[in-house]
C-alpha cells in the first residue's frame, strides 16, 4: 500500500516539474528578444518539461498494466538527442545568415571564428528550368 502512494507522489512531482519546465521553456520564447536568445527555451526547458511527463506516464502504465513500458523511455531519449542538435543547426543557420541580435547577448560574433560566420547571406538554389517543348528540342538540335 506504501508502495502504490510513493509512486503516485513521483507521478505527481515529475507531472508538475514537467508542467513547470514546458511554461518556464514557453514563457522564455516570449520573453527573449531575439532569435539566437530564443532558442534556449524549446532546447533547454521544454525538453526538461516533456521528458519529465513522459517518465511519469512510463511509471503510471508500468504500473497499472502488467510489463515494463519503455516506449516512453526511448521517446524521451530520441528527444534529448535530437532537440540539442536542431537548436545547434538553428543557431549556424542565423549565423550564416546574418540575423539581426541585441547587444546584450554575450558571444556576438566579432568574438567568433571567421569560419563560425558566413560572409554575405546564404545564396537561393537556382529555380529548376521547365522542361522543353518538342518543338524547342527540334529547333536546338537544327541550330547545332
Amino acid at each position: 500500500m506504501a508502495f502504490y502512494v510513493f509512486l503516485e507522489w513521483l507521478i505527481g512531482l515529475l507531472l508538475i516539474a514537467g508542467g513547470l519546465f514546458a511554461f518556464v521553456g514557453s514563457l522564455g520564447m516570449l520573453q527573449f528578444k531575439d532569435f539566437f536568445m530564443r532558442l534556449h527555451g524549446p532546447t533547454k526547458g521544454t525538453t526538461l518539461g516533456i521528458g519529465c511527463i513522459l517518465m511519469a506516464s512510463m511509471v503510471y502504465f508500468s504500473v497499472v498494466q502488467p510489463g515494463l513500458h519503455v516506449q516512453e523511455l526511448l521517446i524521451t531519449l530520441f528527444l534529448f538527442i535530437t532537440a540539442p542538435v536542431t537548436g545547434h543547426m538553428l543557431a549556424k543557420t542565423g549565423l550564416h545568415m546574418h540575423l539581426p541580435y541585441t547587444r546584450d547577448t554575450r558571444g556576438s560574433p566579432p568574438e567568433l571564428r571567421d569560419e563560425d560566420v558566413g560572409q554575405g547571406r546564404v545564396a537561393r538554389p537556382p529555380r529548376p528550368r521547365r522542361p522543353a517543348s518538342e518543338g524547342q528540342k527540334r529547333r536546338w538540335r537544327l541550330r547545332r
